[in-house]
């Protein structure tokens, strides 16, 4: 059975809820925002909703809405299908590229850490390209540390790219 973390309201016009299964549009349009920075993913393109849906946890989904509009998004897809690495996900944070700034990254990463946590992961990891040093900052903000650098570790449009690998160890499970 799947914990459900509160609805979390800011006002009358700003919350971090759920996703809805028509909330996909939006966050693959996001996405998309995230792809064509070039400093955000591997990825060079947009796949299907069903696509996406399937490489992410069912739980641990959420949107941050402002005046009925998303802005930006977080979920956790699993590092290993090994049953042993069952507690460990890595997560995702996209952001609308108009809104940056506002801290609705941090809401949205703060918000996913407190569901990991009560599904049972007890590692969140990220992999972020060093040039993304808002990013970086953000999860050093939130007690993500940095484990190496994975050198040219793949190519992105023919160029071999680096990434920082983080984690985060859930402060609840004793490890």
């Amino acid at each position: 059975m799947s914990k459900t973390v509160k609805d979390f309201n800011e006002g009358d016009s700003c919350m971090i809820r759920n996703f809805w299964e028509f909330d996909g549009k939006r966050i693959l349009e996001i996405y998309k925002m995230g792809i064509d920075t070039r400093n955000a993913t591997f990825e060079t393109t947009v796949p299907a909703w069903a696509e996406w849906d399937s490489k992410h946890l069912e739980h641990s989904r959420f949107v941050y809405v402002e005046n009925d509009k998303i802005l930006g998004w977080t979920a956790l897809s699993p590092v290993s299908p090994r049953k042993v690495y069952v507690g460990v996900a890595e997560v995702s944070v996209y952001v609308d590229m108009n809104v940056l700034g506002k801290g609705i990254g941090s809401k949205l990463l703060d918000r996913v850490i407190i569901s990991s946590e009560l599904h049972g992961i007890w590692t969140l990891q990220s992999s972020v390209f060093p040039e993304n040093a808002a990013t970086l900052k953000l999860h050093d903000k939130f007690g993500f540390r940095i484990i190496g650098t994975r050198e040219k570790i793949a190519q992105l449009d023919g160029k071999w790219r680096d990434t920082v690998l983080l984690e985060r160890r859930s402060k609840n499970t004793g490890i």
